[in-house]
């Protein structure tokens, strides 16, 4: 990974007013916040199957993508910035919500399968490998009996979040900022620690 943090940065969720503020969306709200912090919008890209913003200047230029594939195909888009841009796959982290995790956990890893994520395993089926860097984002499940779980799936990944859950979103967001930025500084390693004992203080 380069000594400025990761060169693309990849949300994932689905494209359209229909999709936004959802559960399965808040790797696309995630970055959305970035842009407008960075105050640059993001512009849609043929070639990479997505819609693309620029942070930083020269070497310290940082790429966002929304795949405009829908998640099922997010591994299409990202394996076209990667080879267009000519990125390494240690340059790129995904932002990836999770049905395993809790509302307001995070988790970074290295490398993983796809836990069963369509996001995941589009993006390992495209790249041809698991090592690629992936911020993964609690969003809680819908039940904690599997056969229920399995047939509200759908509906809890597509539902939008609660006012409430919004509260809890809002601060993770500031979070996954923060550490951003902390993986800059003090590189992965020492940043994940940070990340993967974030507590929320809206969760009792």
């Amino acid at each position: 990974m380069s000594e400025i943090g990761f060169k693309l940065l990849v949300g994932l969720g689905n494209p359209g007013s229909k999709y936004k503020q959802t559960r399965h969306n808040i790797g696309f709200m995630a970055l959305e916040r970035l842009a407008a912090q960075q105050s640059v919008e993001f512009k849609e890209s043929k070639k990479v199957f997505g819609r693309i913003a620029e942070i930083g200047i020269g070497d310290t230029k940082q790429r966002l993508l929304l795949p405009s594939t829908y998640m099922n195909e997010s591994g299409r888009s990202i394996n076209a910035a990667i080879c267009w841009f000519d990125i390494e796959i240690n340059q790129v982290i995904i932002i990836v919500d999770d049905m395993d995790l809790p509302l307001g956990k995070l988790r970074i890893r290295n490398k993983g399968g796809s836990g069963g994520h369509k996001g995941l395993k589009s993006t390992i089926s495209h790249l041809k490998t698991e090592d690629f860097c992936r911020l993964r984002i609690g969003i809680g499940a819908p039940s904690l009996n599997p056969i229920e779980r399995k047939v509200k799936t759908c509906e809890h990944v597509l539902g939008s979040f609660s006012s409430t859950e919004l509260l809890v979103v809002e601060e993770v967001i500031k979070k996954i900022l923060a550490s951003l930025d902390l993986i800059k500084e003090v590189g992965l390693e020492r940043a994940s620690n940070e990340i993967n004992s974030y507590k929320n203080e809206l969760i009792i």
